[in-house]
C-alpha cells in the first residue's frame, strides 16, 4: 500500500479519524440550561470518566452535564 504524500500533522489527523471512528461511542441525553435537549456522543475513556465523576457526585451521567453547562468558560 502507497503511503500517502501529506504532511506529518494532516497523516497524525487522518489517523485519528480513522481510530476514532473504530472506537464504540456512547451517546447521553441531558437538558440545557435553556432548557433544550441535548445528547453528548463520548468515546469509551470519556464515558468513563464521566461516570466516575457522576458516582462520585451522587448523580447520573445526565444531570453532571446538566450542572456542568453551567461552568463559566474561562478565557
Amino acid at each position: 500500500m502507497r503511503t500517502m504524500d501529506l504532511p506529518d500533522d494532516e497523516q497524525a489527523f487522518l489517523r485519528d479519524l480513522v481510530k476514532a471512528s473504530r472506537q464504540k461511542l456512547h451517546h447521553v441525553a441531558w437538558v440545557d440550561r435553556d432548557g433544550s435537549q441535548r445528547q453528548s456522543t463520548l468515546t469509551q475513556p470519556e464515558i468513563v470518566r464521566l461516570n466516575a465523576i457522576a458516582h462520585r457526585l451522587g448523580m447520573s451521567k445526565s444531570e453532571a452535564l446538566r450542572r456542568a453547562a453551567h461552568i463559566p468558560v474561562t478565557r
